[in-house]
């Protein structure tokens, strides 16, 4: 892909890291959300993980000056209008992203990609409300984007051929290692890290082991780099309630049923690291 504008809906933790990585790679990035202070707070979120990959000597000064110089915000969507590519990457659920998604079709040109980054909802059944479905597919990063390779490329049963090989070869341009997967629920990644650490949480709700000792296990036991308990808290309890309940519902196998103590965990608001306190205390 050429060095083209790329679009970004959604400010939060995902799209300010997809838009970080496309900036830095010298695509001109238009960033997209409601209101103007959650796009101020994610410019400075940006900058400072940008200032962390100087001082780790991942990138110079000047390549963080030029990302920085390469992004663009606005609360209205008509600015999403020279993109060769925009990327959705608002709030997990399907009402909001399809409401979204309609939007962007109504302010980009015909020839305009647009994708999703969810992680949980049938791309396909995105896809269908657009128009003009055959452009749709969805671009799944992993958090935090800027240090992960992955990109699970998920065409929907409406993507065009040639949509898939451009969106893999976007990923690429930007340093990701896309991996083409069929639309089916959890896609890959999370149908197999979710459930493994659902039942470590069923573990612990047990009282097989500690939190610590389940977590060393898998670190030491299986060259894993963070314990499945650790990794939750860093995802976010309630998402990953989020993806088993999905798993659950289409699958309908009670292999993917959530642990109760992920529910009561969810309940009393201990997400994991975004609220101080999950399996561990931050």
């Amino acid at each position: 892909m050429a060095k083209n504008t790329v679009g970004v809906v959604g400010s939060g933790t995902m799209g300010a890291g997809i838009a970080h990585v496309f900036a830095l790679a010298g695509h001109q990035v238009i960033l997209v959300d409601l209101r103007k202070e959650l796009l101020d707070r994610a410019l400075a979120g940006i900058s400072a993980n940008l200032e962390r990959q100087v001082k780790k000597q991942a990138i110079t000064a000047a390549q963080k000056d030029a990302g920085l110089a390469a992004l663009r915000t606005a609360t209205d969507p008509a600015a999403l209008a020279p993109c060769s590519l925009v990327i959705e990457a608002v709030s997990e659920n399907a009402g909001v992203k399809k409401q979204v998604l309609k939007q962007i079709e109504a302010a980009v040109s015909a020839e305009c990609i647009i994708a999703t980054n969810t992680s949980t909802i049938s791309v396909s059944e995105l896809a269908s409300s657009l128009g003009t479905p055959r452009r749709f597919i969805g671009m799944h990063f992993m958090n935090p984007v800027p240090v992960m390779q992955l990109v699970e490329v998920v065409s929907a049963l409406q993507t065009g051929p040639e949509v898939t090989a451009a969106v893999e070869a976007a990923a690429k341009a930007i340093g990701k290692t896309p991996v083409l997967v069929k639309d089916s629920p959890g896609f890959v990644l999370n149908r197999l890290l979710i459930p493994m650490i659902n039942e470590a949480v069923c573990a612990l709700d047990s009282g097989v082991a500690s939190a610590e000792a389940i977590d060393a296990c898998m670190k030491l036991g299986a060259n894993h780099p963070m314990g499945p308990l650790a990794l939750a808290d860093l995802i976010g309890l309630d998402i990953c309630l989020n993806i088993m309940e999905v798993l659950h519902a289409d699958f309908g196998d009670p292999k993917y049923r959530p642990c109760p103590l992920l529910r009561r965990m969810v309940a009393a608001g201990r997400l994991g690291r975004k609220t101080g306190s999950g399996f561990f205390a931050y």
